[in-house]
């Protein structure tokens, strides 16, 4: 059965606001597991994503020259602020809303779940994600090359999981945690330490 997205969504966006109101100056420029990005600027994104809609998304792509690296660039610059408490207020503001990219709604769950651990990871920030939520994002996600190409990265393993019954591949098997999984798919090569199996070497790969 499916996560109910909108209300998972919020929930997490406000439990997110909620952990980052006492981080330290000094903390909002700790590198978070999104390669290149700050966890300040990845929660700016996070702001940019929940403000978007369809023509704002095509006017910010024709706007950066149809490069979608622009579209994020842009998106980070103007919800910044001048301090790290704009940028969390501007998140706050935006935990509720349902406004999104042209896309899947099933992005937005993921985005929300992977973009909230590439912030409290680096911080130390532990945090209980819905299970399910988290498996139906590693649902959407096994199947898509979207982006980021998890479909691609994943070619020829299997992901198995040791805290919900997900399981999906064939081929040398990568087990571990539900979220850990989810986020080597996506990319995240630090989440890889937390797996084992034959097949974490090809995943690192």
């Amino acid at each position: 059965m499916k996560t109910d997205i909108w209300p998972t969504i919020h929930a997490e966006r406000r439990a997110l606001a909620a952990d980052l109101q006492r981080l330290n100056e000094d903390q909002w420029s700790t590198p978070s597991l999104c390669s290149g990005w700050t966890v300040r600027e990845v929660l700016a994104h996070m702001s940019a994503a929940a403000d978007m809609t369809l023509p704002s998304f095509f006017a910010k792509l024709l706007g950066s020259g149809f490069r979608f690296e622009g579209v994020q660039e842009k998106g980070i610059s103007a919800e910044l602020g001048g301090s790290a408490a704009d940028t969390l207020d501007r998140f706050a503001s935006l935990a509720d809303s349902k406004r999104r990219p042209p896309g899947p709604t099933d992005v937005m769950l993921g985005e929300t779940v992977i973009h909230a651990q590439d912030i409290r990871a680096p911080l130390g920030i532990q945090h209980d994600y819905p299970t399910d939520a988290v498996v139906q994002a590693a649902d959407f996600f096994k199947g898509s090359n979207l982006l980021i190409g998890t479909k691609r990265r994943i070619a020829g393993i299997t992901l198995r999981a040791t805290d919900a019954d997900w399981s999906h591949g064939t081929g040398p098997e990568v087990s571990g945690p539900i979220l850990a999984l989810v986020m080597a798919m996506t990319g995240r090569t630090t989440a890889v330490d937390e797996l084992s199996g034959e097949g974490v070497a090809k995943l690192r790969g």
